[in-house]
């Protein structure tokens, strides 16, 4: 492009300057031309596009939405809820409503197709009341679902006798999916002084001891097989007497035979 300058050829001083200064202006167009013109022009500058919501979508309907809007999507990692089905976006970054340029990478967080695992918290042990309302507060605090309060005869009322999942008695301790159903057994506190006895079956002595004085019981004889040491290792009821079901009475005493997780007695191998 051949620029003509006005004052070409002259000297003075103002010929000069007012050349300088129209060569400045040329040059200034030329970059606001080439920035805000040009190179916005072939850079798609300014164009954004709005991010969709993916939550609850499928990796495949995640393609159709996405392709269409010139998005990208990876895999960030993955988590577990109970609310969103097994492989669908749980989570996003850049958030829904955000606005990208095209071409933008979606991050997500994917449902996992199984729930894991935590051992069933000790609603019974030290620190617990075995109360139904502790019983409710600590289940939800660890993502589990309070299922049926089932109310048995005894005098003590909501105190948390048994334990269930799926109609069976469970004990604390035991690995169970995240967000699995749990029942409860406790007294109706219309009980008479007679109700049936507890399962201590399983449950580490030291809680034995708790939950006996919580059901107002006495503790009898405390009996160790004779080919076991219990020195330094946490001990378990492997027996009771009386047995779980039997009527017992306020200061009843129950004896315990204890030993090592897993021990089996003698004449019960031989059954």
């Amino acid at each position: 492009m051949k620029i003509n300058f006005p004052f070409k050829g002259k000297n003075t001083l103002g010929a000069v300057l007012a050349s300088a200064a129209t060569a400045i202006g040329v040059i200034l167009l030329l970059f606001v031309s080439y920035f805000y013109i040009y190179l916005p022009g072939t850079t798609n500058h300014g164009e954004t596009i709005a991010v969709p919501d993916l939550s609850g979508k499928t990796l495949e309907e995640i393609e159709k939405i996405l392709a269409p809007r010139e998005l990208r999507y990876e895999v960030g990692d993955s988590a577990y809820s109970a609310d969103f089905p097994p492989l669908t976006v749980l989570q996003q970054f850049p958030k829904p409503g955000h606005f990208v340029k095209a071409n933008r990478k979606i991050y997500i967080s994917i449902n996992r197709t199984t729930p894991p695992t935590l051992p069933l918290p000790d609603l019974f042990g030290e620190g617990h009341s075995g109360s139904l309302l502790n019983a409710e507060a600590v289940l939800k605090s660890n993502e589990l679902v309070r299922g049926n309060v089932i109310r048995q005869s005894h005098p003590s009322k909501d105190l948390l006798l048994e334990i269930r999942m799926n109609g069976a008695v469970i004990l604390p301790g035991t690995r169970i999916p995240k967000g699995s159903v749990i029942d409860l057994v406790v007294g109706d506190g219309q009980g008479a002084s007679a109700f049936p006895l507890v399962d201590f079956v399983g449950m580490t002595y030291k809680n034995a001891l708790l939950r006996l004085n919580k059901l107002h019981l006495d503790l009898g004889e405390v009996n160790i097989p004779d080919d076991v040491d219990t020195t330094g290792v946490v001990s378990y009821v492997i027996r009771q007497s009386p047995a779980s079901g039997e009527t017992i009475t306020f200061g009843d005493a129950v004896d315990f035979t204890i030993g090592p997780k897993g021990y089996v007695l003698p004449e019960e191998e031989d059954q």
